[in-house]
């Protein structure tokens, strides 16, 4: 078993899989990340390193300020008619902007929390 095999297992059968081995605990309570790496360590398969071509943007101010340049380049395609440019950069802003969304739900999530 590799680890791209895992991965495309669902948490049901990453469940029935982690069963099978007593070292692996609270198996019901884990979701499908923690299932694949726990499963990972008993099998001694080794999980794939990522690598990051652009750095990670990770606060809200970072990624309006991508939202920006972005715009900027929008607009010089938009000049010179490329859409196929176009295209890309809208779907980038729209990633960004959905990016966005989802970092002030989770703080507004946290904030109920308190």
């Amino acid at each position: 078993m590799e680890w791209k095999d895992i991965e495309k297992m669902t948490v049901v059968k990453l469940r029935e899989e982690a069963l099978k081995f007593p070292q692996i605990e609270a198996v019901h309570g884990k979701d499908k990340e923690r299932l694949m790496d726990d499963l990972a360590t008993v099998l001694g398969i080794e999980k794939p390193h990522v690598h990051f071509n652009d750095q990670v943007l990770h606060t809200k101010s970072e990624l309006k300020h991508k939202i920006e340049e972005l715009k900027i380049e929008r607009e010089k395609f938009l000049g010179v008619h490329d859409h196929k440019h176009l295209h890309n950069v809208r779907r980038q802003i729209h990633e960004l902007k959905h990016t966005i969304r989802k970092i002030e739900s989770k703080a507004a999530s946290e904030l109920r929390l308190l």
